[in-house]
Formats: structure tokens, C-alpha cells, sequence
């Protein structure tokens, strides 16, 4: 399915107001406006990095789920949008998201909106793994004043494969074409963004369709997940460092794309043996690895039972192997049951809400999970 060019940017997107209003929410091109010269605080979910000064504004990202965020007091405000094909959703505190599908590059208005304070969110919703994109920030339209903006206390980081980023999650079918896995993938509506809401927290989802802890689905040639997890970007050109980022839960699926293809002639494993072996040495030393720069998170693992349960079986080692080594805050949980109707036989949104229910039962268990509380404001 290729998105007619029609649709690549929605020129007047109109939105009713709950409660009811005669007022309506539009989001317009004005590539030709004058704005002011320094951009609305800002709030950055997810990785990204900035280019350029701090007048101009400009954040690149790549990994799924980055959501951008701003507050102000006023009935309308610029957004400008950078280079790069993504879908974005535009929420306006509890209204339902705008979608702006392959938006063109360039400076929009949001107006409409009823005079008084307001919480904006430009989310990415779909997958970047071709090249990042890029986004410009916020501007007061005229009569309109930043307001302070909060982060959350809460903080969940999501590390995955395309199961964790909703690929196709959204699709009525299992056959897709590329352009429709792109189309229908909602990261927003799968498990990071459910238990996100649920929780009231901040999040990143570091995660990469088709990705392994050491072997790539197919064995196709590519950085794994812990290889690629370090950096800002997929480019590998700098790494990620922010002392702001301090999850108090890591959230981790992994292991689908390590076994569920045969091994092929010329793989690094003589057996399927080998490979198991080298996935648990591995993924130990990568949740060690995250241990190490979060001191007081909680982990929790799962796992499908796909691949006549060699996934499952496999991170449960894992798991007995971390516990072993000392590590006794982390838990398991296996998925089973799923209905795996989105694209290419992924999760559906339906099972994405099965899995972030499961998920919610172990966080609940774990309430002193969330009494580090660091809430501050943005400059």
C-alpha cells in the first residue's frame, strides 16, 4: 500500500473538543510566518541529539517512541517539523492525537485551541531504522507565554526488538507489504506506550526491528541490539550519555530474533548448542552491563513461547544465570496465548495490551519501584 502524496501532510486537521466546543483544533502550514527568535522550553522523550544552537532548536532521533513536549499559556503555537518520513501524532492535553502522516519539512501552526494552559506532545509513532528525522522545536504564536514544564518522576526504559517497537501492530492482516509494516506500526499503541500511560511515566524505547543479543533474524548482517544500544544514533557516531535518564524499571524482550530462523552455512555457531550458549554469556553481560549504569533500576524480562518455546526456555537461563551472579532484582514472565495477527505474524494491538497487562501485574508487585522520585523543571 504506497501512501498517496496526498496524505503525506494533512493541510487542515480538524479535532472536537471534549467537552463539546464550537472551537476546533487545526494544525496549518505557514511556511512563510515570522516567529520569535527563541523556541518554548522543551521536554525530549527518548534519545536525540541537537544540531546547531540552542536558538535554533533542532533534535535528530532515530529510536522508535521519541515524543517531544512543551506547555504554554495561550490558544495557538508554531511546530516546526524537520527532515525525515515519519508519522507523527499531535496531542493536545487529553484530546485525541492528530496524525500527520509523512509531514512535509518546514513551520505549522496549532490553533484553535481555547485560551488558557495547555500541554502539547509531538510523538513519532513508527519505525526509523532507514535514517533518522528530525524536529524544530516549539514557538509561541502571538499573545502565547511558556509556561513551567515538568518531566515525570517516573522513568521506564523499553529494550527490544520489533516486537517492543509494535511493528505492524495496528495491521488488519498478516500479509504486508514494506510500505504497510511502516504504516501500521504504532509504537504509541503497543507496549511501551500502554504501560508508559499506565504508569504516568517518561520512556524510551530502544528498540530495532529484527534485531538479536547476538544473531539477527535470518542471521542477516547487521549491528545486534546490544551492539547498536550504546549510541545516540544508528550511525554509531556518538554515544548516549544523559544523567537526567535514571529508569527505575527496564523493561527487556529480547531472544525472537536469535532463534527463530535455522542457522545457515558460513554462521559463526557450529550448532544450535553453540548458539545458546553464546546468547546467555551475552545477554548476561549486557544486563550486567546495564546494571552497571543503573544501580536502581528493577529489570524485568519476557519472552513468547515462539519457536516450540526455545525463546522461552532460553531467557529463562538467562534469568537463572543473573540470579546466580547475585542479581535478584529482576523478573520473568513467558507470554503465551498471543493471537500474533499484526504484520508478518507480530503481535497485534490486542496482544500488546495482553502483554503490558501482564507486565502491569509484576510492576504491582514491585510498588517500591517507584519511591526515587527526582521531579524537575525545565529551564
Amino acid at each position: 500500500m504506497k501512501i498517496p502524496r496526498a496524505l503525506s501532510v494533512l493541510l487542515s486537521v480538524m479535532v472536537s473538543l471534549v467537552p463539546a466546543s464550537a472551537q476546533e483544533v487545526r494544525i496549518v502550514p505557514r511556511p512563510d510566518a515570522r516567529i520569535a527568535a527563541t523556541p518554548l522550553p522543551i521536554h525530549i522523550g527518548g534519545r536525540a541529539v541537537r544540531l546547531g544552537t540552542a536558538a535554533t532548536s533542532n533534535y535528530q532521533r532515530q529510536w522508535p517512541g521519541s515524543y517531544f513536549e512543551t506547555a504554554f499559556d495561550g490558544s495557538a503555537i508554531y511546530l516546526k517539523i524537520g527532515a525525515g518520513d515519519v508519522i507523527l501524532h499531535v496531542l493536545v492535553d487529553d484530546r485525541p492525537p492528530v496524525p500527520l502522516v509523512k509531514p512535509r519539512e518546514g513551520l505549522y501552526l496549532l490553533d484553535g485551541l481555547p485560551p488558557g494552559p495547555h500541554r502539547l506532545r509531538v510523538e513519532i509513532v513508527t519505525e526509523s531504522q532507514a535514517g533518522p528525522s528530525s524536529f524544530g522545536g516549539f514557538y509561541p504564536a502571538e499573545g502565547t507565554k511558556p509556561m513551567p514544564l515538568r518531566p515525570r518522576a517516573r522513568q521506564i526504559e523499553f529494550i527490544g526488538d520489533s516486537h517492543t517497537v509494535g511493528y505492524g501492530n495496528t495491521s488488519p492482516s498478516r500479509q504486508c507489504t514494506a510500505d504497510q509494516i511502516w504504516a501500521t506500526t504504532d509504537t504509541s499503541q503497543g507496549i511501551a506506550g500502554l504501560i508508559a500511560r499506565r504508569y504516568g511515566a517518561d520512556y524510551q524505547v530502544n528498540a530495532i526491528s529484527g534485531r538479536g543479543v547476538v544473531r539477527n533474524y535470518g542471521g542477516f548482517a547487521a549491528d545486534t541490539l546490544p551492539m547498536a544500544y550504546p549510541f545516540l544514533l544508528f550511525d554509531k557516531a556518538e554515544r548516549y550519555s544523559d544523567a537526567s535518564w535514571q529508569p527505575q524499571l527496564i523493561i527487556i524482550a529480547l531472544g525472537t530474533n536469535d532463534f527463530s530462523t535455522p542457522l545457515k552455512t558460513g554462521e559463526k555457531w557450529p550448532s544450535r548448542d553453540a548458539l545458546h550458549a553464546d546468547f546467555e554469556a551475552s545477554y548476561v553481560r549486557f544486563v550486567g552491563d546495564l546494571r552497571r549504569r543503573n544501580p536502581q533500576a528493577r529489570f524485568v524480562l519476557w519472552a513468547t513461547d515462539l519457536a516450540g518455546g526455545e525463546i522461552d526456555t532460553e531467557v529463562r537461563k538467562v534469568v537463572d544465570k543473573l540470579r546466580a551472579t547475585g542479581e535478584h532484582r529482576v523478573d520473568y514472565i513467558a507470554m503465551r496465548g498471543l493471537a500474533t495477527t499484526g504484520c508478518d505474524y507480530h503481535p497485534s494491538t490486542a496482544d500488546d495490551r495482553m502483554i503490558a497487562d501482564a507486565l502491569s501485574q509484576v510492576i504491582d508487585r514491585q510498588p517500591a519501584i517507584w519511591r526515587r522520585a527526582l521531579p524537575r523543571t525545565i529551564p
